[in-house]
């Protein structure tokens, strides 16, 4: 008798490693963040660790090399929790390497408008089922970092304005958007005062008092979401972001866990 795909239903909540990405401005600490969370090791695209004391591949100069620290990670022993992926907009320009090498093109608009780019979506793939194969087989949490870029958006309910974006090409952040779990935005906390300079003149003048703060759903002003019902922002720690997901101690334990039987 044929199994019956009503009886494949599942209910309840299956805990899982999270796969997060975070951007920010420059200088704001999102690879401090990552070297905070439970036993990271970095696959370097740039070189951008500074005085951090992190374990870590050396700087990956091709997509294979990237790869293969992903396929070393997946298949020999060690102990590590969570895979870094330190950045991704670094990591772009190895992908359109990798997509014109496939298709024996000089660059990655020889193909035609927007082709090429179409195609490195299909490299993107490759990339992130080595990153699923981490959380689902190894319990890792991943991390990937991205710096900020600001753009122009074109919102169909408003007049269009700027918003902070993932530096990479659309079609790129979009998928790893929509493959991400948590999308984080880090930020400095930053107020405004306006100052009359006389002549029915005011001048907007910009404070901060250096704190840093993650952003975890969407504004105007930038991209974020995630699935776990976080507080709108928090902390830029990695112990207030463990803290504010309840089932997220439980899951690192799990690794922990998997890795020690």
């Amino acid at each position: 008798m044929a199994i019956s795909p009503l009886s494949l239903i599942k209910s309840g909540t299956h805990l899982e490693p999270p796969n997060i990405l975070l951007y920010g401005v420059a200088g704001v600490g999102k690879t401090t963040f990552a070297s905070q969370s439970n036993n990271p090791v970095i696959v370097c695209t740039e070189n951008g660790l500074g005085i951090l004391d992190v374990p870590h591949f050396p700087q990956a100069a091709s997509f294979d090399e990237v790869i293969a620290s992903l396929k070393a990670l997946h298949e020999e022993d060690h102990d590590y929790c969570t895979v870094v992926i330190d950045s991704v907009d670094w990591l772009e320009p190895l992908v359109w390497a990798q997509t014109c090498a496939e298709n024996k093109w000089e660059n990655i608009e020889a193909a035609g408008y927007g082709k090429g780019y179409a195609a490195a979506l299909d490299v993107w793939r490759d990339y992130l089922v080595w990153l699923d194969a981490l959380r689902h087989d190894r319990g890792m949490t991943v991390i990937q970092i991205a710096h900020t870029d600001i753009r122009r958006f074109d919102n169909p309910e408003s007049d269009p304005y700027d918003r902070y974006l993932i530096k990479l090409h659309a079609r790129a952040s979009a998928l790893l958007q929509e493959h991400a779990d948590v999308v984080l935005f880090a930020n400095y906390r930053i107020s405004t005062v306006k100052s009359d300079v006389g002549f029915n003149k005011k001048v907007t003048r910009a404070l901060g008092s250096g704190q840093r703060v993650l952003y975890t759903n969407e504004r105007p002003a930038f991209l974020a979401k995630n699935r776990f019902d976080l507080p709108d922002s928090m902390e830029l720690e990695w112990s207030a972001f463990a803290d504010a997901m309840p089932h997220f101690s439980t899951t690192e334990q799990v690794a922990t866990e998997q890795k020690e039987a």
